[in-house]
């Protein structure tokens, strides 16, 4: 990795340490929640993303430096806060989607945010539990 793309990394991730708590508790903001797979404690993250039919679709900014993907490698089985109402569903990582074309598909103010700071775009599918 750059030196800038560390920068931003860090840059970002110390922002977002401070804004996510205040994020994930707005009652229609989308949460993602993985399981910490050391702790194994319920670890919710704001999100930007667009459920599609029964699937939800994100790009991650850090790719797998991210903490919810690396959850996520540990266990896949995740819960999705959308509209205020929370979906159970089953965590894919798809490497090999191109993930500048999906942030295209999904709300705009988020794309913008993640192509702005990104250094390592990783596309995750949730697949909802009916």
């Amino acid at each position: 990795m750059s030196r800038f793309a560390d920068l931003r990394y860090r840059g970002a991730t110390a922002f977002q340490r401070r804004v996510n708590p205040l994020l994930r508790r707005l009652p229609f903001q989308t949460v993602l929640e993985t399981r910490g797979r050391v702790s194994g404690l319920p670890r919710p993250t704001p999100v930007g993303g667009r459920r599609v039919g029964d699937c939800f679709w994100l790009v991650s900014e850090f790719g797998e430096r991210a903490q919810y993907v690396r959850n996520i490698k540990a266990d896949p089985r995740v819960r999705v806060r959308i509209r205020g109402r929370w979906h159970e569903g089953t965590a894919h990582l798809l490497p090999d989607d191109d993930a500048v074309a999906r942030l295209r598909r999904l709300p705009r103010f988020n794309g913008l945010a993640v192509r702005a700071l990104g250094t390592d775009l990783l596309t995750v599918r949730v697949d909802l539990a009916g």
